[in-house]
């Protein structure tokens, strides 16, 4: 007798699959969606153990392809409009609160023009986005599901307190066939007069519901709002493509993120490795970028819960192995615009690791040998030069955590045992003057071996100070006491040495972020950043920005470059928070500023209800890279004070997520989303290629011309 599969949490899954289109001027028939959902069901059934009734299909495979159609689920219906809307409400009314809900789409992806003109006020380009339905055709009244469609009738899923997971493995930006791969979106946008009449709702509840869920937040991936209630795993960026192609050498085509996901999770499952959606995303990303570097996949939403699961997980955040080049060299994700130099070091663990705290697990240390602007070189060390022996495979998409600081980015502590007894700020009650001591050296043991902070030797200058203060607590200094670390620590509490050190890597991460800077840069001229008044005004002194709490702003970027930028922006926090603002709504590890282009992200000025903040002050750093791809989660910080109090900048629902996922080092993201790919590696790649020489010499670019930082500081009034 075979051993009996584990118990799963209730699912109910849709799985919709398009190769066959009604006859059409867009959309051409594909060859893998159909296979797609049938690695999806299979993955379902076998590996996880979901019941066939609680999987509904609808698929539509070539009819002339015999073979294929005869395998085909006979409960499987016809992907038209009517039934996926149908298929939406059944799962909707069938599952109950705290059930799973999985729903993936493999087809195309269509951008037509609005038919909720009200709505769409204010957008360029006035189109809906959606998915394409297989009886699209080209009369009036075929009918895409359109992303107004589509945010009632998830809505109607979170409302109900259902757990929602959305794949999407389609594009919205159009294209043909490249070579041995297929895109899956339209040939153009389609202008056609459409039929507005909707089978999901009457167009006032479209509208009402698309207002509640748009107000104050951007528009994301597929065209929806952005929300933190459910996961949405896409196949790429807006104006990207999302392919299909024959995987790992074979000959039957799979949609890229589809394949790569199927196949991480499946590894996962057979190692018995739990898996956040953020680990997903990174190794998914890795494998497809390998191939398509114009497709990146996305994440929105609660990225650091479980697959298919209702925990969260907290992990510290980590940079990732972008390429394998050998046993004893890897390139990683991340340069000097993180702040990184030559001899760095960082542990690589196992690919599904979410677990950090065991010191066994890591399957190589490795030092930096080549840092470039946005991706570095690391070279496997050795016992004898420090490393370990070689505890497994190197993969690429693994995760790799930091275990020393680059030499400039250390910062320098001094522990003052000092203080006499009297009754000034900086003098001691009896009690506490001979215990000052043995509290700071409790410190000192803590501090040992860390690599972010060190202790002052001689008469070297110190960036911090620790200290006792009057009531007995430790206290940190930078020039004068830090009265917003919050809670106050005990010298009494056994776990309080630990949390100062802690505080104090807290603090050196947060100023060497502060710190990066590259005025020399070719790029200095090519990012222009503004921050205008809600009426889209430049402010009267723009070199003097004051603002008031709750006010709301609009940080302005223009790239006056002829080429395009890669640009993200950080919001460093008076709580001592480093947030990552989502630029278009995206949580994406960068956005695409065309060259010449302008873009306009609100944000809503907070600071927590705390005497200590009755005026405060905010930086937003703006980062712009021309080329090579970075990822900037790695520099994101939780506050200090209390991990649950709202963001400064509190952005659209979407960059709260990034408060709750990335700011928590819970991998989660907002984020976040990690570019896992090598683009800086080859000249003449088809992303940020440079220019082709004919000389004998090869140019090699310098990485500090490649990437620029600028910044506007804010003087926050309560």
């Amino acid at each position: 007798m075979s051993p009996s599969k584990p118990p799963t949490p209730t699912l109910y899954a849709l799985l919709i699959g398009i190769d066959y289109y009604k006859p059409n001027r867009l959309y051409s028939n594909l060859n893998g969606a159909v296979r797609d959902i049938t690695l999806v069901d299979t993955f379902l059934r076998n590996t996880i153990n979901v019941p066939p009734a609680q999987i509904y299909r609808l698929l539509s495979p070539h009819p002339e392809d015999v073979t294929r159609s005869a395998t085909q689920p006979t409960d499987a219906k016809a992907p038209t409009y009517k039934n996926i809307v149908k298929a939406f409400d059944t799962i909707t009314q069938m599952a109950q609160a705290g059930e799973q809900i999985y729903i993936h789409y493999s087809g195309h992806g269509g951008r037509a023009k609005t038919v909720y003109p009200n709505l769409k006020q204010g957008r360029i380009d006035q189109t809906d986005e959606g998915i394409v339905p297989m009886d699209i055709g080209d009369m009036a009244d075929g009918r895409y599901l359109r992303d107004v469609e589509m945010a009632t009738l998830l809505k109607r899923m979170t409302d109900k307190g259902l757990i929602v997971t959305v794949v999407l493995d389609s594009c919205h930006s159009g294209g043909s066939t490249r070579g041995d791969a297929e895109i899956r979106g339209g040939t153009a946008i389609d202008t056609r007069a459409r039929s507005p009449e909707s089978l999901v709702a009457d167009s006032a509840e479209l509208e009402r519901n698309w207002r509640d869920l748009s107000r104050d937040r951007a528009i994301g991936v597929a065209g929806l709002p952005q929300a933190r209630q459910y996961v949405l795993l896409a196949a790429c960026r807006p104006n990207e493509y999302a392919y299909e192609y024959a995987a790992n050498g074979g000959t039957e085509r799979y949609g890229a993120l589809t394949y790569w996901m199927i196949d991480t999770l499946t590894s996962a499952a057979n190692s018995r490795q739990p898996l956040t959606y953020k680990l997903l995303h990174d190794r998914v990303n890795a494998k497809v970028q390998s191939k398509f570097p114009q497709q990146m996949p996305m994440i929105l939403g609660e990225s650091d819960r479980r697959v298919l699961g209702r925990d969260r997980a907290s992990t510290p955040y980590t940079v990732s192995v972008i390429n394998v080049i050998s046993d004893t060299q890897v390139t990683l994700n991340a340069g000097q615009v993180q702040g990184l130099s030559k001899g760095t070091r960082f542990s690589i663990y196992p690919l599904h690791t979410t677990d950090f705290t065991d010191k066994e697990d890591p399957v190589a240390i490795v030092e930096l040998t080549e840092v470039e602007g946005a991706d570095s070189t690391a070279r496997v060390l050795e016992p004898e030069a420090g490393g370990i022996t070689l505890n497994g495979k190197l993969e690429s998409g693994a995760p790799a955590v930091m275990t020393s600081a680059p030499v400039e980015l250390i910062q320098r502590v001094r522990f003052f045992d000092k203080k006499r007894e009297g009754e000034q700020e900086n003098e001691l009650p009896s009690g506490w003057v001979n215990q000052q001591t043995q509290a700071l050296e409790a410190v000192r043991r803590s501090l040992a071996h860390n690599h972010w902070v060190v202790e002052v030797q001689g008469d070297e200058a110190a960036h911090y100070q620790v200290a006792v203060d009057r009531e007995g607590h430790y206290e940190i200094n930078a020039g004068s006491p830090i009265k917003t670390l919050r809670p106050l620590l005990s010298i009494d509490e056994s776990t309080a040495p630990q949390r100062v050190v802690d505080r104090l890597v807290h603090l050196a991460k947060y100023q060497a972020v502060q710190s990066l800077d590259n005025a020399t840069s070719k790029l200095a001229q090519a990012i222009d950043v503004q921050l205008l008044d809600a009426d889209g005004k430049p402010f009267d002194d723009p070199e003097n920005l004051v603002i008031q709490a709750g006010d709301k702003v609009i940080l302005r970027l223009t790239n006056q470059s002829a080429h395009p930028l890669k640009v993200a922006a950080l919001d460093i926090e008076p709580t001592w928070a480093i947030s990552q603002i989502p630029l278009g709504g995206l949580a994406s590890p960068f956005f695409n500023l065309e060259a010449g282009a302008e873009q306009d992200t609100p944000l809503r000025v907070r600071v927590p209800d705390d005497e200590a903040y009755q005026q405060t002050t905010e930086t937003l750093k703006v980062f712009a890279i021309q080329n090579g791809l970075a990822d900037f989660r790695w520099l994101t910080l939780p506050p200090l004070d209390d991990p649950s109090e709202i963001s400064s900048a509190d952005l659209e629902a979407e960059f709260e997520e990034l408060m709750r996922g990335d700011v928590t080092r819970s991998l989660g993201d907002p984020e976040g989303v990690n570019p896992l790919n090598d683009l800086l590696k080859l000249i003449g790649a088809d992303l940020d290629q440079q220019p082709s020489v004919t000389r004998a010499l090869t140019i090699l670019p310098d990485p500090k011309q490649d990437w620029v930082t600028k910044q506007l500081n804010l003087t926050i009034l309560k």
